[in-house]
C-alpha cells in the first residue's frame, strides 16, 4: 500500500495492521476519527509525515508486525466471532473490576482529589452503560444481520433476503462509538493522562493502568468494526 497525505488513517490501520501501535504512541484517533487525512492526523499532532511512515516501516520489520492478522482477508463472520471473543468478552469482565477499582480509589482519595475522580466516576458508568447497551445490540441485531446478509452471498439465496438495510442499525453504531472515543478522551483529560497524584496507592495505579488498557482495547475494538466489518457488510448487501 503507498501511503499519501490525503490517506484516511482508518484505511492505513486497516491496510497496515502494523501502523496501529504508531498510530497509538502518537495518539493519531485511527477509530472514531478514521475519516480523516493521515498527513491533517499527523500534522494536529506535531509529527512530520516522513517520520510517521518511517516509524511504520520499523513496526512492519518487528516480528509482532509479521503475526498480524489481515483482516480485510477473512469472512464477515470469522470478524464477528473475533470481535466477540476478544473485545466483547473482555469488556464483560473487565468492567465489574474497573468499577470496584475505582469505588476503592474514591473511598479513600476523594477528600483530596474530588475534582478529578467524582466526575471521572460518572464518565466512566455513562462509557459503561453505554456500552453494554451497545454490545447487546450488536450482538442481537447487527450481527445476525451481516451474518445472514453473507449467508445469502454465499449460498446465492439474495432473491430470499428480507432484512433491514444494513446500513441503518451500522450509522446507530458509529455514532455510539463516537460517543466512546467522546468519553475516553474525557477520561484522559480529567486524569491528566492517566497521571497518578503523589499520594496515590497502589489501588489508583492499577486503576489507572486498568484504564490505560480499557482504553487501547476500545481503540482497537471500534477500528475493527468501523474500518472493516461495516465496509465489508456494506459491500456484501450491495453485492446481493
Amino acid at each position: 500500500m503507498s501511503i499519501q497525505y490525503e490517506t484516511p488513517v482508518g484505511e492505513v490501520a486497516s491496510t497496515l495492521p502494523a501502523s496501529v501501535r504508531v498510530l497509538e504512541r502518537y495518539g493519531i484517533d485511527y477509530c472514531c476519527g478514521g475519516s480523516k487525512p493521515l498527513g491533517a492526523a499527523c500534522q494536529e499532532k506535531g509529527v512530520p509525515l516522513d517520520q510517521f511512515l518511517a516509524d511504520v516501516e520499523t513496526a512492519k520489520q518487528s516480528a509482532g508486525a509479521s503475526r498480524a492478522r489481515d483482516w480485510n482477508a477473512v469472512s464477515a463472520s470469522e470478524l464477528i466471532a473475533h470481535i466477540l471473543e476478544k473485545h466483547h468478552a473482555y469488556l464483560r469482565n473487565e468492567f465489574p473490576r474497573l468499577t470496584q477499582l475505582l469505588e476503592k480509589v474514591v473511598t479513600a482519595h476523594g477528600a483530596t482529589h474530588g475534582e478529578s475522580l467524582l466526575p471521572l466516576r460518572d464518565v466512566y458508568a455513562g462509557l459503561r452503560g453505554e456500552l453494554e447497551q451497545h454490545m447487546w445490540k450488536e450482538e442481537n441485531i447487527l450481527f445476525p444481520l451481516i451474518q445472514q446478509i453473507e449467508r445469502a452471498k454465499v449460498t446465492g439465496g439474495a432473491g430470499q433476503f428480507r432484512g433491514m438495510p444494513v446500513n441503518n442499525p451500522i450509522r446507530v453504531m458509529e455514532l455510539e462509538h463516537e460517543s466512546a472515543g467522546n468519553a475516553l478522551r474525557e477520561m484522559r483529560r480529567l486524569t491528566e493522562g492517566y497521571t497518578v497524584p503523589a499520594g496515590g496507592c497502589a489501588t489508583y495505579r492499577a486503576l489507572f493502568e486498568g484504564f490505560q488498557t480499557l482504553e487501547a482495547d476500545l481503540h482497537e475494538h471500534i477500528h475493527l468494526e468501523n474500518n472493516n466489518l461495516f465496509p465489508k457488510a456494506v459491500a456484501l448487501e450491495e453485492s446481493l
